[in-house]
């Protein structure tokens, strides 16, 4: 991409797209186009090829999504496949339509089997039964893999697809019913601390395993990726380290200073056992991770202590 290149990024808002909205400004990329939900309803097809014919972007950043944790996830399973389903059709076809150059499809590590081989490498997509709670959005991510593959494969389109691991960071989702483990938890034992509570109740056994890469460290290689990166295949994106989630909510228990007990609630589901990345195909590129776990927390921390208002 060139500094005056025109951009579109598909999901400004969120806790990925505005974190990459603030990386593109500070590396000096001026031309930059984003649209509201209230201005473009990307699950509508005419609003979407409408924005394209008249906009004309050269680069897309396909960010938008919808996104939960396992009870939204498993609560939700028809609006988390049909929404994700006609979003990136709509876009990835209009990409195609009106002639692109380059677009980056935004995946999750979620669409690979359950019990996949540790840490998981891209060649391991479709070898297994997928997770349950987060199958009907796992499928809609694979679809978006496939279509990006496909119109390279025909068309000859310069469409890529990056799968990141378990992200984290400001402006992320704190409402307990449809946040993601690290936001619920800092949540969850910032009310405890609040509250005087004895004990703060944590979902599951606290077994499972999980890889936490901090937003600003993926932006940074989203970019990277746009511009160093033409594969067919879909990249990984992650710390290649993993933490058992006992240990996460004992790190986040200290840095949000709550003094009571933690139970496991062990009648509620763990999810996937296991999950780590298989990181060696970014690394290949030239890009690696800087920002480390718990500095990571005390930042989404800070962040939600100045804006939980």
């Amino acid at each position: 991409m060139e500094l005056n290149s025109k951009i579109y990024l598909a999901g400004h808002n969120g806790l990925v797209g505005s974190s990459l909205l603030n990386n593109l400004k500070s590396k000096n990329y001026k031309n930059i186009v984003t649209k509201d939900f209230s201005e473009l309803d990307l699950r509508k097809q005419d609003q979407v090829e409408k924005f394209f014919e008249k906009e004309r972007p050269e680069y897309v950043f396909l960010i938008a999504a919808k996104v939960g944790g396992i009870h939204a996830n498993n609560t939700y399973p028809a609006e988390f496949i049909y929404d994700n389903l006609m979003i990136e059709a709509n876009v990835i076809n209009s990409a195609h339509k009106y002639g692109v150059k380059k677009l980056l499809f935004l995946g999750s590590a979620c669409i690979y089997p359950k019990f996949a081989g540790q840490p998981i490498k891209e060649e391991y997509l479709l070898t297994g039964e997928l997770e349950p709670t987060n199958k009907a959005y796992a499928i809609a991510k694979i679809s978006g893999i496939e279509l990006c593959k496909s119109y390279r494969r025909q068309y000859g389109d310069d469409f890529i697809c990056a799968m990141p691991t378990n992200l984290y960071g400001p402006k992320d989702n704190f409402d307990l019913k449809t946040s993601h483990v690290m936001p619920a938890l800092i949540r969850k034992f910032h009310d405890g601390k609040k509250n005087g509570s004895k004990e703060v109740v944590v979902w599951g056994t606290g077994k499972p395993t999980r890889e936490f890469l901090f937003v600003e460290d993926l932006t940074d290689a989203l970019i990277h990726l746009m511009n160093n990166y033409s594969e067919e295949g879909h990249i990984n994106i992650g710390t290649g380290i993993e933490i058992e989630l006992n240990n996460l909510v004992h790190l986040i228990k200290k840095v949000v200073g709550y003094e009571g007990e933690v139970v496991f609630d062990t009648t509620k589901p763990d999810g996937t056992p296991r999950r780590s990345l298989d990181v060696a195909k970014i690394h290949a590129t030239g890009w690696r991770h800087q920002i480390e776990l718990e500095e990571g927390i005390r930042e989404v921390y800070k962040w939600y202590l100045e804006n939980k208002d």
